[in-house]
C-alpha cells in the first residue's frame, strides 16, 4: 500500500484532472457561449477520459499497479460529487464543466447515468484485467477498451452529423426512447475490425478468424441495444467474455 504514496502514481492522477478539468472546462464554454452541441463536447471528454489513463498508465498493463488502478477507479467515481446540484449552482467553474456534458434529453438524469455507468464500467474492467493477467492474457485487455473508447466515442457525432437511419433505444430509470443510427453503429462495427486487426499478432489463425467473425458484430449489437448512456459496462462485459472464450478454446 506504500504505492498509493508513490510520487509517479500522485503525479499521474494530477496530470489526469488537470487536463480532464481543463478539457471540461473549455468545452462548457463552447457549449454555453458558441451553442457548440454537448453531443460533441461530451464525446470530447469522453475519449480524454479514457485514452489519457490509458497513456499515463501504459494501457493498464502491469499487474502490480492494480491496487493503484483500483484506487484510481474509485477516485473516478468519487470526483462525480463535485457535480451534484448543491455544488455546481454555487461554483460557477464546475457549473460551467457541467455543461460540457449536460445533454438536454438526458435530464434530469445525467449526472445519475454517468455515475452508475463509470462505476459499473470499472466493475468489469479490473475484475477482467485479474482474469486475463492470470492467463497470461492482460497484452488484450485493451481490446474492449479501445472497441469502446472509440467506437462509441465516434458513433454519436457521425450520427448526429450524418445519422439518416434511426432506431430507438431505452434507458435506466426512464421509460422515454431515445435515438441511434445505423450509421453510428456501422461505426462501432468498423473499429471492431480494426482494432481486432492491430492486434492480429496475438492471435493465431483461428484465433483471429474467429475474433474478426464474433468481435466487431457482437459489440456492434451490444452498442445497439444497450440501455442509453450505459454502453461501457455492457460492451466491455461482452467483449472480454467473448475475447477470453476464443482465446482458451480456440
Amino acid at each position: 500500500m506504500e504505492k498509493i504514496f508513490d510520487l509517479s502514481f500522485m503525479l499521474n492522477q494530477s496530470s489526469n484532472v488537470l487536463v480532464l478539468i481543463l478539457s471540461q472546462y473549455l468545452n462548457g464554454l463552447l457549449v454555453i457561449h458558441k451553442n457548440v452541441k454537448v453531443n460533441y463536447t461530451r464525446k470530447i471528454n469522453h475519449f480524454l477520459l479514457f485514452f489519457i489513463p490509458i497513456f499515463l498508465n501504459r494501457g493498464y498493463a502491469h499487474i502490480e499497479a492494480f491496487d493503484l488502478y483500483a484506487i484510481g477507479a474509485a477516485l473516478a467515481v468519487a470526483k462525480f460529487i463535485f457535480y451534484i446540484k448543491p455544488i455546481r449552482d454555487r461554483v460557477p467553474f464546475i457549473n460551467v464543466m457541467f455543461h460540457s456534458f449536460d445533454r438536454p434529453e438526458d435530464r434530469p438524469h445525467t449526472l445519475k447515468w454517468i455515475v452508475t455507468q463509470t462505476a459499473a464500467g470499472y466493475g468489469v474492467l479490473l475484475p477482467a484485467s485479474i482474469i486475463f493477467a492470470h492467463y497470461d492474457l492482460l497484452h488484450l485487455v485493451l481490446i474492449p477498451i479501445l472497441i469502446y473508447g472509440i467506437g462509441d466515442g465516434l458513433a454519436e457525432p457521425v450520427g448526429v452529423r450524418f445519422g439518416r437511419h434511426k432506431y430507438k433505444s431505452y434507458a435506466l430509470f426512464t421509460s422515454k426512447s431515445y435515438v441511434r443510427t445505423l450509421e453510428g453503429s456501422a461505426v462501432v462495427f468498423i473499429t471492431g475490425l480494426a482494432v481486432i486487426g492491430f492486434f492480429h499478432s496475438y492471435f493465431n489463425p483461428l484465433q483471429f478468424t474467429a475474433a474478426m467473425a464474433v468481435i466487431p458484430f457482437l459489440l456492434t449489437l451490444v452498442e445497439a441495444y444497450s440501455p442509453h448512456t450505459w454502453d461501457s459496462p455492457t460492451m466491455f462485459f461482452f467483449g472480454y467474455l467473448s475475447l477470453f472464450g476464443i482465446m482458451i478454446y480456440l
